[in-house]
C-alpha cells in the first residue's frame, strides 16, 4: 500500500462499555476483546505494517478492582499460550513494553519471557504489547539511565535520550488508533507518539475488526503530514 504507516499503535478502549451495553460484567468485555486483537494483528500483517503496538494494561490500571485485574492477567496468559506458535509461524516478533510491577504473577512473567525468546529473531512484523506500561515512567527511567551513565547535560540530545528508552530500535509511531470515540492519550508511549496521526473510530474495541483497521489506514493515507512545516506552493499552484 502506498503511504502505509510503518508503525501503528492501538489504544484498545471500550471493553467495559461493550459489556455494559449487554448487561454483562466488565470482564466479559475483556474476554471478547481477544478476537479483535487477533483480527487486527492479522490485518496489520496482511497490509505490510512493520510495527504494531497494542495498549493492553497501563500502570494506572492497577487501581481497578482486584477481581477484574485477576481476570485480565489470566486472559493475557491464556492468549499467549493459545497464539504463541501461530504468531511465530507468521514471522511476528513479540515484545512487551512495561512488565515491571512485582504484582505480575511469576507464571505470566515466564510466559512473556518465553514468547519473546521464541520470536526474537522474527522480522516480518514486530508486535509490541504495552502491559503495565506508563509513558511518563519510561521517560523518567530514561532520564535516570542518562544520569547513571554520567552523560553531561550539554551532551543530552533528543537522539541520545531516545537511546535510553525501552526498545530504542522502535521507530516513532505514525498512526494511533483509539477506539470507542474517546480522545485522550492516557499516558501511552508519550515520547514515541509526538508526531503521530490520531484516528478515533466510534466502534468499541471488542467490535473492532480488520475492515475498521483498513479504514483507519485509509484515513492516514489521506492525511497531509507536515511535521510542523508548511507546504510551499509551486509554479503550478500546488504544494511542493
Amino acid at each position: 500500500m502506498r503511504g502505509l504507516p510503518r508503525h501503528v499503535a492501538c489504544v484498545m478502549d471500550g471493553n467495559g462499555r461493550w459489556a455494559a451495553q449487554r448487561s454483562l460484567p466488565r470482564t466479559a468485555g475483556h474476554q471478547a476483546a481477544e478476537a479483535a486483537v487477533i483480527d487486527v494483528i492479522e490485518a496489520a500483517h496482511t497490509a505490510g505494517v512493520e510495527w504494531l503496538s497494542l495498549y493492553a494494561f497501563s500502570t494506572e490500571n492497577w487501581r481497578r478492582p482486584a477481581a477484574e485485574i485477576d481476570v485480565l492477567l489470566r486472559l493475557v496468559r491464556r492468549a499467549i499460550r493459545k497464539h504463541a506458535l501461530s504468531l511465530h509461524a507468521r514471522g511476528v516478533r513479540c515484545r512487551f513494553l512495561g512488565v515491571a510491577d512485582p504484582r505480575i504473577p511469576p507464571p505470566l512473567a515466564r510466559d512473556i519471557a518465553d514468547l519473546m525468546a521464541l520470536t526474537r529473531d522474527n522480522r516480518r512484523m514486530t508486535l509490541t504489547v504495552a502491559f503495565d506500561h506508563g509513558g511518563r515512567r519510561d521517560i523518567v527511567e530514561a532520564a535516570r539511565s542518562l544520569i547513571r551513565d554520567g552523560v553531561p547535560p550539554e551532551q543530552v540530545t533528543e537522539e541520545s535520550f531516545a537511546r535510553h528508552l525501552p526498545h530504542p530500535d522502535m521507530p516513532e509511531v505514525d498512526l494511533v488508533i483509539r477506539t470507542s470515540g474517546e480522545q485522550r492519550i492516557s499516558n501511552f508511549m508519550l515520547w514515541q507518539v509526538a508526531y503521530a496521526e490520531w484516528v478515533f473510530p466510534e466502534v468499541l474495541w471488542p467490535d473492532f475488526r480488520a475492515e475498521h483497521f483498513w479504514e483507519c489506514l485509509d484515513v492516514y493515507r489521506r492525511r497531509d503530514r507536515r511535521f510542523g512545516g508548511v507546504q510551499v506552493p509551486t509554479a503550478t499552484g500546488k504544494g511542493a
